[in-house]
């Protein structure tokens, strides 16, 4: 059967969603080794790829992932949510289909990790169980943050807010972090402080002067200098008192000594 010009503009479609097809799936499985290679570079009990490929909860997620995106551009954004969630439910990751994630990035463990929507994590981004990647309000727009290539995230540590972690930045467990982190430095506290640069140690990049903890750690180291000065001059007191009452034993002992002296009967010596 002879194909006709009316019908030409069909089989192009076909052909080219083919060809969609065929490139995405080749991009899919180029990604999938990314993401095993990082695993495997970034943790010293992997034996081997097939392995991670089995068991690693992180890799799964992120694979889940690539599928929901997919979903979620091309507006089958239900779909999308409903296969997050199916992953959330089998890796303990929850990862927003909209989030963008670029391969070769390592979620290890991953228990309790959260990707918000917004939130773009670049190549060999290190992510350990337990962070956050969140808002702070309900604001629209960008408010999740940017992860730059090569940052280490560490486990139970919040980063919440649309700016961008520098590339090389290493933000330690537990820490909050609410404003942008430069390049290759390492963060720390709650709120998260900047502690080194280029592993060199230094002070907080101009700390919040309205900082509540700040304030009430200096209220409390100058009440305890204050404390101390008040024991100091209580204990010279104390100190004076005792040498004084001291003294004055002695003094007293030495009266009677010298009555008792005065006061002993002599034997007649006519007897």
């Amino acid at each position: 059967m002879l194909q006709t010009s009316a019908d030409a503009p069909h089989f192009a479609a076909g052909a080219h969603r083919i060809r969609e097809e065929r490139g995405y799936k080749g991009l899919f499985f180029s990604r999938l080794r990314k993401d095993i290679a990082a695993a495997k570079k970034n943790d010293p009990a992997a034996r081997n790829k097939f392995e991670i490929w089995l068991t690693y909860s992180g890799v799964h997620a992120l694979s889940w992932h690539r599928w929901a995106n997919r979903l979620y551009r091309m507006h089958l954004k239900l779909l999308a949510r409903m296969t997050s969630q199916f992953a959330k439910f089998l890796t303990g990751i929850e990862i927003h289909p909209a989030a963008r994630i670029a391969p070769g990035v390592f979620i290890d463990h991953g228990a309790g990790v959260v990707i918000g929507e917004t939130a773009e994590v670049e190549e060999g981004v290190v992510i350990y169980q337990g962070v956050t990647l969140g808002g702070t309000g309900k604001e629209k727009g960008k408010r999740h943050p940017t992860i730059r290539k090569n940052a280490v995230i560490s486990c139970g540590a919040k980063v919440l807010g649309g700016f961008t972690v520098g590339e090389g930045a290493r933000i330690g467990a537990g820490a909050v972090v609410l404003k942008e982190v430069p390049p290759y430095a390492t963060v720390v506290g709650v709120p998260g402080r900047v502690v080194r640069i280029n592993g060199e140690k230094t002070q907080d990049l101009l700390p919040d002067k309205d900082d509540p903890i700040l304030r009430e750690v200096c209220s409390l180291r100058e009440r305890i200098y204050e404390l101390e000065d008040r024991l100091e001059t209580v204990c010279g007191r104390l100190s004076r008192d005792e040498d004084a009452a001291k003294r004055g034993d002695a003094a007293d002992h030495a009266d009677v000594a010298g009555i008792s002296e005065q006061n002993e009967v002599k034997p007649d010596e006519n007897l």
